[in-house]
């Protein structure tokens, strides 16, 4: 869907931002007004009685509703939003992540400077303390580079240390990368990262849901938190001391259904011990990419990749082109290893060898002895 024209915007987007902007409308009760009233519009023009049915609907909150169209005046709001080339991005734009559609308090709308991509439906977080070590910055930016390389988006939060060790591990081998703010677009924090902040922009997009002028408090940021897992398959921690907000991350992304991956450390390091916690809780020790890819479940939905090839698992990702040739000539049912060989115009030998390949990763398994399928 194309980017709204903010300087003639839709009745709907209007209404959207009135909506959300009213005090005392969270993510969770906009989302249950929106279920109940079909859109923001018809939430805006429902009646008073038609209000105090939705569940955490007062008599204060009705009041806030029935004068949001005259007290959220979003003029000033979508002027300084065109002005500094920032797109407001609703749940109902192609654009919004899909994966960030299914969490239970999905952002009302994001404000987005760049642009986000069905590619990042392949998305992972890479979080972790704010005081790295050496150790976890070079760990941080080798898996972000060997991710990146393998196709996919990294997800982080703009934070000094390990945060801002991911976004250069893939913006190095020019990946894509997507940073979450805790603050908005005209505050950037911390503010040394405006320059970083500026390069992400070019390769892949910052997002927040606070507006722009809204500067950086502490509890946006586990808010912020919610987003930078919601919107990816799993959350790799690279360094946390026990009390670290990487954890909170982890945390989350348990909650949302992600998998939560964590680096070990030195056992007489500080920042070690909240990696160390996670994988006694259950959390997948990694050390390598390959790691990360053969954890990480088959997908919701097939993904496209910016290179074209449809992907059922991460795992895929890591396939030469001989192995793509082979996975992409299997069917989600019992496939004949003669059609295998007849769409794959590969000789049998080198067929059957690379079926042991994608056996081993977990791709595909038999069914009979001439037949495969994919998992």
């Amino acid at each position: 869907m194309p980017h709204h024209n903010l300087e003639h915007p839709s009745p709907e987007l209007i209404a959207d931002l009135q909506l959300s902007l009213t005090n005392g409308i969270g993510p969770k009760l906009y989302t249950a007004l929106l279920q109940r009233f079909g859109s923001a519009i018809d939430t805006l023009s429902a009646t008073p009685e038609q209000l105090r049915s939705v569940e955490g609907v007062g008599p204060k909150l009705v009041r806030e509703i029935v004068m949001a169209a005259e007290k959220a005046d979003v003029k000033d709001l979508l002027n300084t939003c065109a002005a500094n080339k920032i797109n407001i991005v609703t749940r109902a734009n192609g654009e919004f992540p899909k994966l960030l559609r299914e969490i239970h308090d999905p952002p009302s709308f994001l404000f987005s400077q760049g642009t986000l991509s069905s590619a990042d439906e392949l998305s992972i977080a890479i979080v972790g303390s704010r005081h790295a070590s050496r150790y976890g910055l070079v760990q941080a930016e080798k898996l972000a580079r060997g991710l990146s390389l393998a196709g996919l988006s990294i997800v982080s939060g703009l934070a000094r240390g390990i945060d801002q060790a991911a976004h250069r591990g893939a913006l190095a081998v020019g990946g894509r990368t997507v940073a979450v703010l805790g603050s908005g677009h005209l505050h950037i924090y911390p503010p040394e990262h405006v320059d970083l902040a500026h390069e992400i922009c070019r390769s892949g997009a910052v997002i927040t849901e606070s507006h722009p002028n809204h500067p950086p408090k502490g509890t946006a940021f586990p808010q912020r938190n919610r987003i930078v897992t919601g919107m990816s398959l799993g959350v790799i921690v690279v360094e946390a001391s026990s009390r670290s907000g990487a954890l909170i991350s982890a945390r989350l992304a348990i909650e949302q259904g992600r998998e939560v991956f964590a680096v070990p450390g030195r056992v007489d390091s500080r920042l070690s011990q909240g990696c160390h916690r996670l994988i006694r809780d259950g959390a997948k020790l990694i050390e390598s990419v390959d790691d990360v890819l053969e954890e990480l479940g088959p997908l919701f939905a097939p993904v496209q990749t910016a290179s074209g090839v449809v992907v059922h698992h991460p795992a895929e990702l890591q396939l030469n082109q001989q192995e793509t040739l082979v996975l992409q000539a299997i069917e989600n049912e019992p496939t004949q290893m003669d059609d295998i060989v007849v769409r794959s115009q590969l000789p049998i030998h080198r067929v059957l060898s690379t079926i042991s390949v994608l056996e081993m990763r977990r791709l595909i398994r038999r069914t009979s002895g001439t037949s495969v399928m994919r998992v």
